[in-house]
């Protein structure tokens, strides 16, 4: 009995017991898929992640640490310790290496979201994901003082529709504190859908930040200095400071030589911070979580094949007849080992094919649904070598698995085999 006729001896054997064969290669098929699942979402999160903004240089912003800055910049989460002057903001913007900026004042909230005070470049040039523009789902930018621009979380959330009135409260948290009710916004346009905190962001212009500040004094209420809505439309509301700025160059080559110069700014104490490099060093803090993600997808897959050495092991008893006629035929011990090897093989290889079939099938139908709700992009692409050489360790483990049973038959003597079992 040679190498050809095991292989197709355990083709057959599996065939009669397909039913359980089946189930045993849908288990090893789930678990490479989930294997492969988590990789693509591991791999497209990083991307995604790194891609929260795109298309920009620099980010400047007062000195403080480069995580603080991203976080408060760009994700929104917590605040700057200090704000820029206007006049510094208007010296970086007139460089000649510049192409656009963005200014960007926090501070205040609504309804637990942040709102962020900006210009109409904000809709012109930020950039997320692959370069992906802003786009409107509805209405258009802000125009009016009072006009304000929600993102698609802000607007679903809260049921709010163009036209819809709402009051910026001073403060954070869910009901913050001292609300600005005597100059309320209207909604004048709601974002797309992007998948990153976009999403949850009142915008207002600059002129509107100053506008429903321009009574307070110190955080707090000026006492008897009521300025209405309408008169503060008659006043100068030019900002007198900025939170941080987004900055585009007219060369990325320049964004060295800009860094330094902001970073030794000698008006005021500031700092400019390169987004990628900042937004790599917060991912590299999460990685405690990314471990934890490749351990679950790993025991996933240990336990479809610790379920196939089951299944074969099970299966030895109702075999031990069928054993002892092979070895009657002259099938050596080592060629009973060898046929349930290649059973484990052959089981375990058509659960990996079939688990990327269905992964890649699975992509294909919810792609486009996970990027439009979660702003994560999972390209469709040929396997890559880490991939193979995760596949390949799978084919090893699953061989590896069929080695207990096939070590057990391979020891079952002739007498054994043909004993009637009470």
């Amino acid at each position: 009995m040679t190498l050809p006729p095991i292989l197709s001896l355990s083709w057959r054997s599996l065939f009669n017991r397909r039913g359980t064969a089946a189930l045993a290669v849908f288990s090893i098929a789930v678990s490479v898929l989930l294997l492969m699942g988590v990789e693509k979402v591991r791999t497209g999160a990083r991307a995604s992640f790194a891609n929260t903004i795109s298309g920009t240089d620099l980010i400047v912003g007062a000195r403080t640490g480069s995580t603080q800055l991203l976080l408060y910049s760009v994700f929104r989460i917590g605040n700057a310790t200090n704000n820029i002057s206007w006049q510094s903001y208007q010296e970086l913007a007139a460089r000649p290496e510049v192409a656009w900026t963005i200014p960007l004042s926090l501070g205040d909230a609504h309804r637990g979201f942040r709102v962020l005070g900006t210009t109409q470049d904000y809709f012109r040039h930020y950039r997320f994901g692959r370069k992906r523009p802003l786009t409107f789902a509805a209405g258009r930018p802000f125009e009016d003082l009072f006009d304000a621009v929600l993102g698609a979380d802000v607007a679903r959330e809260l049921g709010y529709d163009l036209g819809s009135s709402l009051v910026i409260t001073h403060g954070l948290g869910a009901a913050g504190f001292m609300p600005h009710d005597d100059k309320p916004f209207r909604v004048a346009g709601i974002l797309a859908k992007t998948g990153t905190p976009v999403d949850r962001t009142v915008h207002v212009s600059l002129e509107a930040i100053e506008a429903i500040h321009i009574d307070w004094q110190g955080g707090a209420l000026v006492p008897g200095r009521r300025i209405s809505a309408e008169e503060v439309r008659r006043l100068p509301l030019q900002p007198k400071t900025v939170t941080a700025v987004l900055v585009g160059l007219e060369s990325r080559l320049g964004a060295f030589a800009l860094q330094r110069a902001v970073n030794q700014s000698r008006r005021e104490p500031m700092m400019a911070i390169l987004p990628g490099v900042a937004l790599q060093e917060l991912w590299d803090l999460m990685g405690t979580a990314e471990a934890a993600l490749g351990a679950i997808s790993l025991f996933v897959v240990l336990s479809g094949l610790l379920g196939m050495a089951t299944m074969l092991l099970s299966g030895l008893n109702e075999r031990r007849r069928e054993m002892a006629i092979l070895r009657a035929l002259g099938a050596r011990p080592w060629q009973i080992f060898a046929m349930l090897i290649s059973e484990a093989a052959v089981l375990t290889t058509a659960g990996t094919a079939l688990g990327m079939a269905g992964l890649y099938g699975l992509l294909l139908v919810a792609r486009p649904l996970i990027e439009d709700s979660y702003g994560l992009y999972l390209p469709i692409v040929a396997p890559t070598a880490y991939d193979f050489l995760l596949l390949a360790c799978v084919l090893l483990a699953g061989v590896a698995a069929g080695a207990l049973p096939a070590v057990k038959a391979y020891r079952q003597s002739l007498a054994d085999g043909m004993m009637i079992q009470t």
